[in-house]
């Protein structure tokens, strides 16, 4: 059982061995949470959910039935589902998705991401270019990853721009969403 606080909410998680940081919430998401701007009336996916740290942290903090959650690994589905009844926020959709390949859900207005930034980058290719799709106008991706070169690069060939944060050796990257095609194809 891993026990955490994130902003000013107490969570508490099931995990599994198999699953990414079953020990403790990942580093890299807990610096993305703390510079991402989540407000009660956003409509939220995250996006890799695995145990489901992130969006189980944007249900608690606003309305659950606005809450997404996808992951291509039929386990950590099964985990984020009874994490949400653990932590008493119930009503988020939980989906196993390949990305965005079984969501048809739209009109995010903010998307939230740990990639596997180990792989190759066909993966996160697929992640930014169908979540800029997947947004409302003004909607933001956040991103957060140990690599910055590459995904700085994409992500502002795709949105037009991002916004780059430093912490702890880990990238924290927003795009917000301000026209209806691509800044340039890439």
């Amino acid at each position: 059982m891993i026990h955490a606080t994130i902003g000013d909410v107490d969570l508490r998680f099931e995990t599994a061995p198999s699953l990414f940081s079953p020990g403790a919430i990942d580093k890299g998401t807990a610096a993305m949470l703390e510079h991402a701007e989540i407000g009660a009336g956003d409509k939220v996916l995250d996006l890799g959910c695995g145990y489901g740290p992130v969006g189980i942290y944007a249900a608690a903090i606003g309305d659950p039935s606005r809450v997404w959650l996808t992951d291509n690994d039929p386990l950590a589905v099964d985990y984020a589902r009874r994490n949400l009844k653990l932590n008493a926020v119930e009503g988020a959709t939980v989906l196993l998705s390949n990305g965005f390949l079984d969501l048809r859900e739209t009109a995010f207005t903010k998307i939230l991401c740990n990639p596997p930034y180990h792989a190759d980058f066909s993966v996160a290719k697929h992640l930014i270019e169908k979540g800029f799709n997947r947004l409302t106008m003004g909607g933001s991706m956040w991103m957060v990853t140990k690599r910055s070169v590459w995904y700085a690069s994409k992500l502002r060939s795709i949105f037009g721009g991002v916004r780059v944060t430093e912490t702890n050796g880990y990238f924290i990257f927003e795009a917000i969403r301000k026209s209806a095609s691509y800044a340039r194809r890439s």
